[in-house]
């Protein structure tokens, strides 16, 4: 005979609880309740392995089925089962205070995570089901039972024929919630959460076709969609490369073939396993950003991995799994847990340890992969204090002529040649080598290296090294005139007098037409240009992070605050010809001087560029 009750603690608040909380996460009710039955499966062996259950295991296999015509969902397991007095304290009596108080406590919650860890994974049933049964069975000699409940707080339990031990859970699923009687919406769900749990999993049918004798069969066979033992819980030294790259090819199946890979295994004093892999990462990095997987025991739970895997390493594709990561608390709360702090220090190290392992062992193809390795290198310099230190070691610099340099290795190339009268040692880079071609030629002629920085993360690498070594300087070849690139106590004469620069500086607001010019006659050598347009190095930093950020940098730009700089060198011959021409001549020249500064910049555009050419046809002719 049926008996009937209500369920306890305050469970009058826990629906609208589980959707207030839940409901744009609704299809994690699927994971939960498999989780339920891999666990009761799980249960079972190890009771069978300590001579508690001396019965057959059998076949554990988890079987979820969809009925369109009754419009429900079953998940059946062959666990542990439970007697009536279990389902009476485990379903029925809610294992936490007032669920009021809970809401209060956790307002910043992890909604991915709230159910299973706060005794709900079986209520999340009610999420999208009208009415719910359970049928179920212990392991132990005990009747089976039948638990009905409609999602109020009322509920009825009988005993009924079951025979074999184990679980079933039939929803029978409300109106909003009928996508999930669609056998693409199920498996994709269980493909998403449950691919690596660790007790298998059947959902629907694979038809393949088999030869008997000279006939041909398609048959039926049972489609699992999990892998119980996924590559990263098995022994590395049982791996080839082979297995690595097909695990990648099989989490991203679009993706390139990445560079290399860690396989993350360690037992004290937390439990971590994993594989991350090193993509070949393109200039921008925000479409390489947030791939890596979070399990627990093999339970998916978020691809959101900030606060536990480093800023820069997000960068990285593969798969976490650490029962020991809280994944139950808001993610204020991550930053200051122990355990997520070792697994973060702990994964950073394990990195570094194998960039400097891959640096040392095989330098050629380290430096063939650089492009990619440098941007995990140079932005895990930039956000994080401990990589940065362990980095010197193998993080290098490039010169356009295409060989690598450590940092110490470098210094010492340049030693002779650029460094400055205060001891700093001054690396000249270039962000664009086509575009600054006529500048990287000005510093080779002069005897200076110089190295390519175009990577879009060069600018806050270029500060971040200034900023935390001592005596290096870094100068962009635009940066100032040649002879100013490396500051030295020897100085050059202008050939002008004070009373022809200021003649000078009029005649050239007068032909641009902008008296608030930022102009300096200085002096240079005489095979440099006759005019030259600089970008001082930290104004055009600020302007470059400004536009990184979102801005526009229009505070800093052309002719704003600095940005650019007009250098007209005293000592060219044209400069001296024009002081002798008519007024209308002196105009002519000092705007095709400073066009030319321009295009060298690549800013000389529209009608400037138009007015330009048809100037430069008049001198020709």
């Amino acid at each position: 005979m049926a008996q009937k009750g209500s369920i306890s603690v305050n469970t009058e608040n826990i629906f609208p609880i589980i959707k207030k909380f839940l409901y744009s996460d609704h299809d994690i009710f699927l994971r939960e309740l498999v989780a339920n039955a891999t666990d009761a499966s799980q249960k079972l062996q190890k009771l069978a392995g300590i001579g508690d259950f001396k019965g057959e295991l059998g076949d554990l296999t988890i079987r979820i089925k969809v009925d369109k015509d009754k419009k429900t969902l079953i998940i059946s397991d062959r666990g542990i089962g439970m007697t009536e007095a279990e389902v009476m304290k485990y379903i029925n009596q809610v294992a936490f205070s007032g669920a009021t108080e809970f809401v209060e406590k956790f307002k910043d919650i992890d909604t991915t995570s709230i159910i299973g860890k706060f005794g709900l994974g079986f209520y999340s049933a009610f999420m999208v089901a009208e009415k719910v049964e359970l049928v179920t069975k212990s392991y132990q000699d005990a009747p089976a039972v039948k638990w009905t409940c409609d999602g109020s707080t009322e509920f009825s339990i009988e005993e009924v024929e079951k025979a074999d031990r184990g679980t079933d859970i039939i929803l029978y699923l409300n109106s909003d919630s009928e996508e999930f009687l669609e056998d693409i919406k199920v498996r994709d769900i269980l493909n998403r959460y449950c691919r690596f749990m660790p007790i298998s999993i059947v959902f629907g049918k694979d038809t393949e076709k088999i030869k008997e004798g000279e006939e041909e069969k398609t048959v039926e066979k049972d489609h699992v969609i999990n892998s119980v033992q996924p590559l990263y819980a098995r022994d590395p030294q049982s791996l080839k490369d082979e297995d690595y790259l097909n695990f990648y090819r099989e989490l991203y199946p679009m993706a390139e073939d990445p560079l290399f890979w860690i396989h993350l295994n360690v037992d004290y004093p937390f439990n971590l396993t994993g594989i991350l892999y090193f993509p070949k990462v393109k200039n921008d990095i925000t479409l390489h950003k947030d791939k890596i997987q979070l399990y627990s025991r093999q339970v998916f739970i978020t691809d959101n991995v900030e606060n536990i895997v480093p800023e820069f390493l997000r960068l990285m594709h593969g798969v976490i799994d650490s029962p020991d990561i809280p994944l139950n608390v808001s993610r204020s709360y991550l930053q200051s847990d122990a355990n997520v702090k070792k697994i973060s220090n702990y994964i950073t190290r394990k990195v570094a340890d194998k960039l400097e392992e891959l640096f040392k062992n095989d330098r050629v193809l380290f430096e063939q992969k650089w492009e990619s390795i440098g941007l995990f290198v140079k932005y895990g310099m930039v956000t994080d204090e401990k990589f940065f230190e362990k980095a010197q070691k193998f993080c290098l610099y490039e010169s356009l002529d295409s060989k690598f340099f450590t940092l110490e290795e470098y210094k010492e190339k340049i030693k002779d040649n650029q460094v400055d009268k205060d001891g700093n040692y001054t690396l000249i880079y270039t962000s664009s080598p086509s575009q600054q071609d006529i500048f990287i030629r000005a510093a080779k002629n002069r005897g200076f290296d110089v190295l390519k920085m175009d990577a879009l993360i060069d600018n806050h690498f270029i500060s971040n090294v200034e900023y935390k070594l001592e005596k290096v300087r870094m100068k962009r070849v635009d940066a100032d005139t040649v002879d100013k690139l490396v500051e030295t106590d020897s100085k050059l004469d202008v050939a002008l007098t004070e009373e022809q620069k200021k003649e000078v500086d009029s005649i050239f607001k007068k032909a641009t037409g902008n008296d608030k010019l930022d102009l300096e006659v200085a002096a240079m050598s005489g095979d440099e240009m006759p005019v030259s347009i600089v970008r001082p190095e930290f104004m055009r930093r600020m302007m470059e992070m400004q536009e990184l950020s979102g801005g526009n940098g229009g505070m800093f730009g052309f002719n704003g605050f600095g940005a650019e700089k007009v250098m007209v060198n005293g000592n060219h011959p044209l400069i001296q010809k024009l002081l002798k021409e008519t007024e209308e001549k002196q105009g002519q020249l000092a705007r095709q001087a400073y066009d030319l500064a321009l295009l060298a910049q690549g800013m000389l555009k529209g009608e400037a560029l138009t007015n330009f050419i048809h100037r430069s046809l008049e001198i020709v002719d």
